[in-house]
């Protein structure tokens, strides 16, 4: 396979009651991983990088083109995604480095705010011929709490702020919240049907890693297309790095241990993808997926 467009990914999804899943990229290993994990489920994926890891690496271009060239040479149809963007030099650099899509948050400005902001930015990406998926509702984990009824996303104001701004996607608030490493989220099923059959743009669900199995499944019947993951893998990044290092600590060899959270990672990935394809089990541990 190769590099893709999530607006493909998400036409394709969203037409067929199916979910992609979309999964934020920090170093090479968590691509490789996604990448390995795609091929071993025979399934697409979004690899994402978020306006924070960009941050963390200072530019974005290495790192985009790194991720271009193992998309371009994976078994697997992966696709570019910017994510949680609220710099715009950060947005217009995305066409030039390949992204083919954008998350762009302005879910922190009030309602008019928000709205301006997110239809100029649609504008600039429409016109270089990217997706824009934007935020509506507080969705948690950063300064908000998605498990209170009333910082979910509203039906009527989401279909006004979709209608007004332009965007191709939605992140709604509907039960989930960002870094949560426990698996007890519950998803307003009823919420989210009742978006999706307001809005008629796919829906996406942040804060994934905190949802169990068969809420994910639930919550894509009931609308959802897009599920992004973050902590998840870096829970099982970290903890195969631990268990390396108590294993070996004498070690100085950082391949050694990278290689093992790289394998934890894109068992999580693998694990993942068959959950929302609906076939061979579920996840273990305490914040899979």
């Amino acid at each position: 396979m190769t590099l893709v467009r999530c607006a493909d990914l998400l036409a394709e999804a969203h037409g067929g009651g199916r979910a992609v899943a979309a999964f934020n990229v920090i170093t090479l290993e968590h691509a490789q991983a996604v990448a390995a994990g795609a091929a071993a489920a025979e399934a697409p994926a979004v690899l994402q990088v978020s306006q924070n890891a960009v941050a963390h690496h200072g530019r974005l271009e290495p790192l985009a083109a790194a991720l271009t060239a193992l998309a371009r040479g994976s078994g697997a149809a992966l696709a570019l995604h910017l994510d949680h963007v609220t710099d715009d030099a950060l947005l217009r650099a995305a066409p030039a480095a390949g992204f083919g899509s954008v998350m762009f948050d302005g879910s922190r400005l009030p309602y008019a705010g928000n709205v301006a902001a997110t239809a100029a930015a649609v504008r600039f990406a429409h016109r270089h011929g990217l997706l824009v998926e934007a935020e509506l509702g507080r969705i948690g984990g950063k300064p908000g709490d998605a498990h209170t009824p009333g910082v979910r996303t509203d039906p009527a104001e989401a279909a006004e702020y979709v209608r007004d701004t332009g965007v191709d996607a939605l992140a709604v608030a509907v039960g989930s919240s960002h870094a949560m490493t426990r698996r007890t989220a519950a998803l307003d099923h009823a919420l989210i049907a009742r978006l999706r059959a307001a809005l008629g743009v796919p829906l996406v669900l942040h804060g994934s890693s905190g949802v169990p199995d068969e809420e994910l499944r639930r919550g894509v019947a009931a609308g959802l297309t897009k599920i992004n993951v973050g902590t998840a893998l870096n829970v099982a990044l970290t903890g195969a790095v631990r268990d390396h290092l108590a294993a070996d600590p004498e070690g100085v060899d950082p391949r050694r241990w990278l290689a093992a959270g790289r394998a934890a990672m894109a068992e999580t990935v693998e694990r993942l993808l068959r959950v929302l394809d609906g076939t061979r089990g579920g996840l273990t541990g305490p914040c899979s997926p």
